[in-house]
């Protein structure tokens, strides 16, 4: 289902209070998994009136300008997909499966469900949302070329940043699926299991290994005739049983917002590649077999030397640099453990103590994205930390307005 910020009077509610929606999520779309291998619904879908195509060309989206996404429809977008995109089930599509041919990167993103005019089947209905690489490669270079110039000649064109924080927050979350789903299969192009080419099924949710290849062919002698024959790839463990390696995976990274014992000050870490006096609450990717809990002792002790004790987890946030999952934690450093020593990690350049009023000071005045340069009301020196639309900024303003209280 979509998304829903809205406070609902319950239990969980009247005890924790409003959930919060942190930037890139939110998304307004219903994502129907469960009709990604349904392909009378997608060869329907993919060409109704309502339909809507976010392009990306080298992960960059189509925008009218910086702060607004730009939506194509399929008469847009149907010299690269064809006529019928999902018209092979995905039986056919492994069995006539060609690593030698290019096939359109198209993925459901889901229906809009509040607009009314949408596309209906069965006892779903919505404006469906699709996701479409219009990269130049392979056999497909020339049409997604000349999608290119298409849009680009009706004043829109593609926004390459190093993150995208302009868009609304609806149409940011929107971004922030088809970013990660495309990625996601464009840098998997081959097996982990057996190294083979891959093909991208479940409406690009899916990548699943072909246990033959039509552009891999030997010559075969028979009765004095010369005959082709496909070539059986290798065995591969993927093909026949439960293998995650298949399926968009989204990496779980902690963030952590670490207040002194006595509740006066937070702890903030500087990497030396962040432009000056800009510091941010202490991350890290979760390891296999430890909780999140776990991750964010170790990954302030590693990087600090600062012992924490509880983990509460504030709030998340999908970060689509490529697929990061940033999950918000508040904790609180225990007595007689707060010297900092970076001599354990050598990742940050510096780590501090800073009163929580001059965190609050800095939330307010002198906020920047990672990588840009301060404010025009910025005073040299002062605490930098990261804008509003950061689960990081959150944690530091939820400590500042009281969430230990």
């Amino acid at each position: 289902m979509a998304s829903a910020d809205a406070y609902v009077d319950e239990m969980l509610s009247r005890k924790f209070g409003k959930e919060v929606t942190n930037y890139f999520a939110g998304s307004p779309l219903n994502r129907v998994g469960f009709l990604r291998t349904d392909h009378t619904f997608l060869n329907a879908a993919v060409k109704h009136g309502s339909t809507s195509f976010l392009l990306f060309n080298n992960n960059a989206p189509l925008v009218k300008d910086p702060s607004k996404l730009a939506f194509v429809n399929y008469k847009d977008v149907q010299g690269l997909i064809g006529d019928d995109p999902f018209k092979s089930s995905e039986k056919q599509l492994v069995a006539e499966y060609n690593s030698s041919i290019t096939r359109p990167l198209l993925v459901l993103l889901g229906l809009d469900e509040r607009r009314k005019e949408g596309f209906t089947y069965k006892r779903w209905s919505g404006a469906p949302f699709f996701a479409l690489d219009v990269t130049p490669t392979g056999t497909l270079q020339k049409q997604a070329q000349s999608v290119i110039e298409a849009v680009e000649a009706k004043g829109l064109r593609f926004q390459f940043s190093r993150s995208h924080m302009e868009f609304s927050r609806e149409e940011a979350a929107i971004f922030s699926m088809g970013r990660a789903i495309i990625d996601w299969n464009k840098r998997n192009p081959y097996c982990a299991q057996c190294g083979s080419p891959t093909i991208s099924v479940w409406a690009g949710t899916k990548r699943i290994c072909p246990p033959t290849d039509q552009a891999l062919t030997t010559t075969v002698i028979k009765d004095g005739t010369s005959e082709k024959s496909v070539v059986e790839r290798p065995p591969c463990a993927t093909r026949n049983a439960i293998s995650n390696i298949s399926f968009c995976r989204t990496d779980p990274s902690i963030i952590v917002a670490v207040v002194s014992s006595d509740g006066k000050k937070a702890l903030l870490g500087h990497n030396g590649r962040w432009q000056p006096y800009w510091y941010s609450p202490l991350a890290g990717f979760c390891e296999p077999g430890e909780s999140v809990e776990e991750a964010t002792r170790r990954e302030v002790w590693e990087e600090t030397g600062v012992r924490i004790g509880r983990v509460v987890i504030h709030s998340t946030q999908p970060w689509p640099y490529p697929n990061s999952l940033m999950i918000g934690a508040i904790a609180q450093a225990i007595p007689g453990e707060e010297e900092i020593r970076l001599d354990n990690d050598a990742e940050l350049a510096d780590a501090k103590w800073f009163p929580l009023d001059e965190v609050a000071e800095s939330l307010e005045k002198f906020t920047s994205p990672m990588g840009e340069p301060a404010g025009p009301g910025y005073i040299e020196g002062k605490l930098r930390v990261p804008p509003e639309k950061a689960v990081a900024h959150q944690l530091l303003k939820a400590v500042v307005d009281g969430y230990l209280e």
